[in-house]
């Protein structure tokens, strides 16, 4: 990586949450590969099915369609301490509310080892107290959005638009339900970009330049960060600010 991303090393993770075909999902793939950090995703749906000895369609039923925490939690478990799950027998994890609770768990556990990628997962809720993460949402208008599914997984319009309807519409019920947050609140995040305009590449660069600038205020105290640092008063009764006794 270049010398001026330096910075970035002091981070822990980048959380990436995604309308479903925004391509945030390759957008954190490639973002992990261009870092050199690990990228926890859907992927290890399959390795948690093997290693809990159940099918990977009854993993998926506790997986980011209901944002059960199966999916990667017991995959990030069994990463970050196979000694300790050595012995957790698979009925230990049949319940949501141990799903999320194991998962709640692995995702600080990724992020105090350091240097990961999570993609969804709730990850920008239960990461929002750490300083040293950066929380992205990657977002672009729904007919992009069906046209990019369309050509990714070879459906027809109608699917398409059933299925991102169906997608978005889970994952939002899930955080709402478990974690009391909707996934489109600006404040969870630090960044938002819309895929519209942007391609992968511009998009990860800008990622990468708020990840250096967020790294770069972590030697800072909260008070000495925020838009009113370095801005100096009024001259006079700003315009845009009318008088209410007019």
């Amino acid at each position: 990586m270049n010398e001026e991303f330096a910075p970035i090393n002091q981070m822990r993770a980048v959380t990436i949450s995604r309308e479903y075909g925004s391509e945030g999902g390759e957008i954190a793939t490639r973002l992990a590969k261009r870092l050199g950090w690990q990228l926890i995703d859907h992927a290890l749906v399959e390795r948690v099915a093997s290693e809990i000895g159940t099918s990977t369609q009854e993993a998926e039923v506790h997986d980011e369609h209901v944002q059960g925490m199966v999916s990667q939690a017991l995959g990030g478990l069994l990463y970050l301490y196979p000694a300790a799950m050595a012995n957790t027998p698979p009925e230990a994890f049949l319940s949501d509310e141990a799903y999320r609770d194991v998962f709640n768990r692995v995702v600080r556990a990724a992020a105090a080892r350091g240097h990961v990628v999570i993609v969804g997962r709730a990850s920008q809720v239960i990461l929002a107290d750490l300083r040293d993460v950066l929380h992205v949402r990657v977002i672009a208008p729904f007919e992009q959005r069906v046209v990019y599914v369309m050509q990714r997984e070879g459906i027809d319009h109608h699917t398409a638009a059933s299925r991102i309807h169906r997608e978005d519409h889970e994952r939002a019920s899930y955080l709402e339900r478990e974690y009391h947050h909707h996934p489109d609140e600006a404040q969870l995040y630090d960044l938002v970009l819309n895929t519209s305009l942007l391609d992968l590449e511009s998009a990860i660069d800008i990622i990468c330049f708020t990840l250096q600038q967020k790294a770069r205020g972590l030697a800072k105290t909260t008070g000495e960060l925020g838009p009113a640092i370095g801005v100096s008063r009024y001259p006079g009764q700003p315009e845009d600010f009318p008088s209410l006794a007019h």
